[in-house]
Parts: structure tokens; sequence; C-alpha cells
């Protein structure tokens, strides 16, 4: 499995970026896992349904399942939070996994940067960074690759190119 991440502050449109680089990935006939760090508590339970309720009498795990789809919840109660290998072990296979957050995490990452965000750049500081996404007018990369954060298709090129060495699936225009 090929991985690579997508690091940055809060606010720096990562979330965005990641939607349409998965769309045009997988437009091009690619298999995309994503696996998102979360920096608070969440749930994708809700109150009162009936896996909820499964989870609050004490369930570890609880596998939901219907012709669409089936997702699996795992409850840390107090083992410590899962690591990224441990988690990328419990994908299925793919062409490509990215990663969005875990911007700590010794795999190649692109830093996306938003003008006007406040923190300090990633890249200086952290070897794991092949490239950067941005919008920010004349901003120095050194020798990293600089990507227009506003054309998905061109971050999806340097993702298969770097991943898959190879070019797109696809040809594109303009």
């Amino acid at each position: 499995m090929k991985v690579i991440g997508f690091a940055g502050w809060s606010g720096s449109g990562k979330t965005t970026l990641v939607e349409q680089v998965i769309r045009v990935l997988t437009e091009r006939g690619l298999v995309v896992s994503l696996v998102k760090h979360a920096h608070h508590s969440f749930d994708i339970d809700h109150r009162g349904k009936d896996s909820w309720r499964h989870r609050q009498a004490g369930c570890r795990e609880v596998l939901v399942s219907s012709r669409n789809r089936w997702s699996l919840i795992h409850e840390l109660r107090d083992e410590p939070e899962a690591s990224l290998d441990e988690l990328l072990d419990r994908l299925s296979d793919c062409d490509i996994a990215l990663v969005e957050g875990f911007k700590r995490a010794a795999i190649a990452k692109v830093e996306v940067h938003r003008d006007g965000v406040r923190g300090p750049l990633l890249f200086p500081d952290d070897p794991h960074i092949v490239a950067v996404a941005t919008d920010a007018p004349g901003l120095d990369t050194g020798p990293l690759p600089r990507l227009d954060i506003n054309r998905p298709e061109a971050v999806a090129d340097f993702v298969m190119a770097h991943c898959l060495a190879r070019q797109p699936l696809v040809s594109q225009a303009g």
C-alpha cells in the first residue's frame, strides 16, 4: 500500500483539498482509502441508536452492517490511542492510502498552507514533507515542489507520481 499524508494547521484547507484529490484519484480509476486524525473526542454513532446503546453497555467493538456499507466502532476504553501504522494495517487493500493529520508521523507528507492561516510552516523542520500545497503568493518552498492548493488535479498528479512513480491515467487539458 502506498501512503502519503496531508498535514497543516487547522483552517489551512486540508479536508477540502483531500476531498478534491480523492475525487480526482478515484475518477482516474484508483482505489483510495483515508485515515484521518481527530484531535478531539468524536462519535460516529448517535445517542439512543442501537449500536450506541451496545457500546454504552460495554462492548469493545460494534460492527454495524447494511447492504450499502459496514462500519466497525472500536472503543479504546483505557487503551492508548492507536498508532498510524496500526490504523493503516486495518485498511483493506487499496492503491493509495491518504492520511489527513498525523502531522508528526514519519511518512511522506504534503504540507497544506493557506495564506493568512496562523502557524509556522512545517516543512523547514520536517524532513518527511515532500511538497507544499499553497495559495500564498511568493511563498518560498526551497527545494520542495510548490503545488497550487486550488488545482486538485495538479496535486493528484503529484500524489500519483510520488506514490506510484507514474503519470496520471488520463491526460489533463489546459
